[in-house]
Order: structure tokens, then sequence, then C-alpha cells
């Protein structure tokens, strides 16, 4: 699903997608509506249970850079110490479910403005309290060089009583465009860190 709006000197784009889960079953996907906030999609991830797939979201919109889930970043399992791949050991889940972005594009550089939102689950051997998960964010140009990359976590209060806890975030960042390329060649990657300790 792809909604586009233009508008002034910027254009903004929202994306959203659907796949599969093993903590949730399938359903419709709301549309995330115009404008990228952590509000809009924190409801968004709290409405619907279907994470997007990896990999690009969405078309190219009118030469903004693609946003995409990173390859093995939809999901991040945390097991305990040793246990790594065993259903029984599982702390707990982040997935991420909502994307969106847009831009504003300029001569020679361009603007992208990102968000993701998702939930924490935990799981049989997971403890109530603050969770914190890793995300990593790449931007390759036409030719997937790197341009340029960030890191940040994801913070999510679970309780006993309520083990899903929801997140969101909304980050910016702008690089330049070399004489000869297009926006739309450009794509930004986000994910969680499958190298968190624990992971498996």
């Amino acid at each position: 699903m792809l909604t586009l709006m233009a508008g002034g000197c910027g254009l903004s784009s929202i994306t959203s997608g659907l796949g599969s889960s093993i903590f949730g079953s399938s359903s419709s996907t709301p549309e995330v509506a115009p404008g990228v906030n952590e509000e809009q999609l924190l409801s968004a991830a709290k409405s619907n249970d279907q994470p997007v797939t990896a990999g690009p979201i969405g078309e190219v919109a009118a030469g903004c850079p693609r946003l995409s889930i990173s390859p093995r970043g939809t999901n991040l399992t945390i097991y305990e110490d040793g246990r790594a791949g065993d259903g029984l050991a599982i702390m707990h889940r982040g997935e991420i479910t909502k994307t969106a972005r847009e831009c504003q594009l300029e001569p020679g550089r361009v603007t992208v403005r990102y968000g993701f939102s998702g939930r924490v689950l935990l799981g049989p051997r997971g403890r109530p309290g603050n969770i914190t998960l890793p995300v990593n964010i790449l931007v390759t140009d036409a030719k997937r060089e790197k341009v340029t990359t960030d890191k940040m976590t994801v913070a999510v209060p679970v309780a006993v009583d309520n083990p899903i806890g929801y997140f969101s975030a909304v980050r910016s960042v702008t690089f330049d465009v070399p004489e000869g390329s297009r926006p739309g060649e450009f794509e930004v990657f986000v994910g969680f860190d499958q190298g968190a300790q624990g992971a498996g």
C-alpha cells in the first residue's frame, strides 16, 4: 500500500506492508495516515498484529529514496544465555510491523524522515520491565554501496499482566546526491541488530 502526498517544494510519501508472524495471524492492514510521526505509527502497530516483509516496501515514489526493512531485520529474538534456538528459552521477541517515510528534495541532496513501529512480546523465559533492543540504519546508493549508517535503540516497557509492549521511532537522515544520480536510486534500510547479546 502506498499513499502519496505532494505539496510545496517537498514530497511526502507513506508506506506500509504486511507479512507473517509466529506470534500473530493474518488480518487486514490499516493504512498509516500521511505524515511521519510516532503517534500514528504507534497507533498503527497496536491496531495490527501483522509485520511487514523484509525488503523494499512499495515502489519508488516520485524520486524519493526507498525505505526497506533490512534482510533478517524484521524480527529479533533474544534467548537465555547458551540456549539460542530453543523455543522454550525465548526471553522476548521484537517485531517491526509498520514503516513510513517522507522526503524533502533539494538540489544535490535529500532529507528522508523515516519512522517505524512494532511490538515486543515476552517469551516463556521473559522478564517484565523495560526491554531495550538495538536497531541499525543503513543508506545505500544505486550500486548498493554504503552512503551512511546510524544506530539507535528502542525501549519498550512490558508487564506480567500485559506481555506485549509497543514502540515507535522517527528519525531523519540527510545525504548528498551526486550529479548524474537520482534520489530514487538510494535506499534507506532499518532493522534490528542481529548481533545483540542473546540473539538467535
